[in-house]
């Protein structure tokens, strides 16, 4: 999970300490827009060897969210 987790707080330009579970996806410091998300599917392929619909991650408001996406991804 680190290094998802530091991929995130690249993508959204954020220090990976603040990163966590809850971390709010639209809060005023996250860059979370289309190019994240993009950014985010291609981490989660890298990570996690699963792709995600881009209208769901779109639709995320927090790191545990992205999460639950990757785990119904990886059951199919």
């Amino acid at each position: 999970m680190s290094e998802f987790y530091a991929g995130i707080a690249e993508i959204l330009e954020v220090d990976e300490s603040a990163i966590n579970p809850a971390f709010d996806l639209h809060s005023a410091e996250a860059a979370w827009d289309s190019l994240a998300v993009v950014s985010v599917i291609a981490l989660v392929d890298d990570c996690f060897s699963v792709m995600l619909n881009g209208q769901a991650l779109t639709a995320c408001a927090t790191v545990s969210d992205i999460e639950a996406l990757v785990e119904a991804a990886k059951k199919g």
